[in-house]
């Protein structure tokens, strides 16, 4: 069966810039360079490496808490449509002088390869990063346009795209708008019931209440009109697109389609509306909690932010107690302070205020690792119930192997602001094909070394992710570090079934 892809990183790029001095080269950290990945719907996808190489930064970079510099964040958990984000609008607007940059950075692709057809083997070598540059910007600006127009990428009249996908986008904005409208009816009308059972008043012949109906109703019909028209916009659409299926690449350009929703795109606003289906777990369970603000008010924040109850609705409190007994807190707790929990509890209530929103992918950023062991596996034998009950999609990030194996279905392991291993957690202890991940595993204590190789820790310090070496940025404490590692940027490729590496030596010995 096939695995639903929920995110589809491509080439992200975090970089912080450091303070610039007069007549000094802008510097940047460069936390997260060059990653992409999926994660599947359901799955616990672990990050693993030592302190510093980017792990934190990288899922908050996923949330978008970070602007991050480049690449491609796509989000499959709801249609593009639903949300009508602007940057749509800007696409079907500036079709035809997209499409001429994309045609052009394609061509200037063709050239180069044309140019390294007549240098040595070492040579291209050294022009290597140059053209792989090349490519990712060739592919972004293809994909950019592709992936919401298809086969119609061939078109010749790109006015005429333009017009009949820009009419589909109006229709889909105000769609959105009026399940918006619904949503904060809803809110409206529970508030009111609530009012009246708290007078003990009936709510079968309320007035009020049934006016909220009748709206409700009526924007209710308004979308049906518009789905109609949403229906005839596609018609359209697949008219327009019988004109061009015989022309050449249009059966490619097709496959790029999606309806994925690129998160590096969306205004601030869109991406707040998105928040609901993308939680953090925070790392320091004291830190992350408001302490002048009880439990309950903890909880409650997010569910009033996102209107699923209104300030003051009796029914948020008896769902907030639900919550918290879900997670592992007594429903009693909820109007005492953080300071009055322990650091096991606290942690819980930090997953309770995540788990709230009904979302669909939580980042767990070190969510276990200040606590003691003993209370450790509580919590992530909490995170597994709760995943399993909720079918939620968890990146696991910590720099405990011994619990990213137990918790992960996947593991990734991070050097520097690159992914330099990703594969099933059995198969990364079985057979780690990267250098460092055998480092970090024949790094780890044991009291059974047998069938394995000398325990012993890495040797020298990460380097600067400032000015990173060149190449390979792990040949400088890599044992089996060659010429083409130091300056050649090993590819990200499968290399056998599910199972990625970016090494130019990749390991062909069982470690453990």
């Amino acid at each position: 069966m096939d695995k639903k892809v929920l995110l589809k990183i491509s080439n992200l790029k975090q970089y912080f810039p450091l303070k610039k001095h007069i007549g000094k080269e802008q510097l940047y950290v460069r936390a997260n360079d060059d990653i992409s990945l999926e994660i599947y719907q359901g799955e616990t996808l672990g990050l693993v490496g030592e302190s510093g190489c980017g792990k934190s930064t990288f899922g908050r970079t996923l949330l978008q808490l970070n602007n991050q510099t480049d690449g491609k964040t796509m989000y499959y958990g709801r249609d593009v449509y639903d949300i009508a984000p602007e940057y749509m609008h800007k696409t079907f607007s500036k079709l035809a002088s997209l499409h001429k940059e994309a045609e052009d950075a394609k061509n200037k692709l063709e050239e180069f390869n044309k140019s390294l057809s007549l240098l040595s083997e070492e040579e291209k070598n050294k022009k290597e990063n140059e053209r792989v540059a090349l490519v990712k910007d060739a592919r972004f600006k293809e994909f950019d346009i592709a992936h919401l127009i298809g086969g119609l990428y061939v078109a010749t009249d790109l006015n005429e795209v333009s017009t009949v996908y820009d009419k589909k986008y109006q229709t889909a904005v105000k769609i959105k708008e009026l399940v918006e409208k619904i949503g904060e009816i809803k809110v409206e009308k529970h508030a009111e019931e609530t009012k009246l059972v708290d007078k003990k008043q009936p709510i079968e012949n309320s007035a009020k209440l049934k006016s909220y109906d009748d709206n409700i109703k009526k924007v209710n019909e308004q979308i049906e009109n518009l789905r109609a028209q949403m229906d005839k916009h596609d018609e359209n659409i697949e008219a327009l697109k019988d004109k061009y299926r015989s022309k050449d690449g249009f059966s490619y350009y097709e496959t790029l389609q999606d309806n994925g929703i690129d998160l590096a795109k969306l205004k601030y606003s869109e991406m707040r509306k998105l928040r609901r289906d993308l939680q953090l777990i925070f790392q320091d369970p004291y830190s992350s909690l408001n302490p002048r603000m009880t439990v309950g008010q903890i909880i409650g924040e997010g569910l009033t932010a996102h209107n699923f109850f209104k300030a003051g609705d009796s029914r948020m409190q008896d769902y907030v107690m639900q919550v918290m007994e879900d997670c592992g807190l007594a429903s009693y707790m909820i109007h005492r302070y953080p300071h009055q929990f322990s650091g096991g509890q606290r942690q819980r209530i930090g997953i309770a205020r995540s788990l709230a929103m009904k979302p669909q992918f939580v980042v767990c950023d070190e969510a276990v690792s200040a606590l003691d062991v003993s209370i450790q596996s509580q919590v992530i034998n909490l995170l597994q119930d709760l995943k399993e009950k909720e079918n939620l999609t968890y990146l696991f990030i910590s720099h405990d192997l011994s619990v990213v194996k137990y918790i992960s279905d996947r593991i990734g392991v991070m050097y520097l602001g690159n992914m330099v291993e990703l594969c099933s957690s059995e198969r990364m202890f079985q057979n780690p094909l990267h250098p460092y991940t055998e480092a970090l595993l024949l790094a780890i204590p044991t009291t059974d070394a047998e069938g394995r190789g000398e325990i012993k820790p890495l040797e020298g310090d990460i380097p600067s992710p400032i000015k990173p070496p060149s190449g390979c940025k792990f040949h400088t404490r890599c044992q089996y570090c060659t010429d083409i590692c130091k300056t050649v940027i090993p590819e990200w490729r499968e290399v056998e079934p599910e199972h990625f590496v970016a090494c130019h030596h990749i390991l062909d010995h069982k470690v453990l």
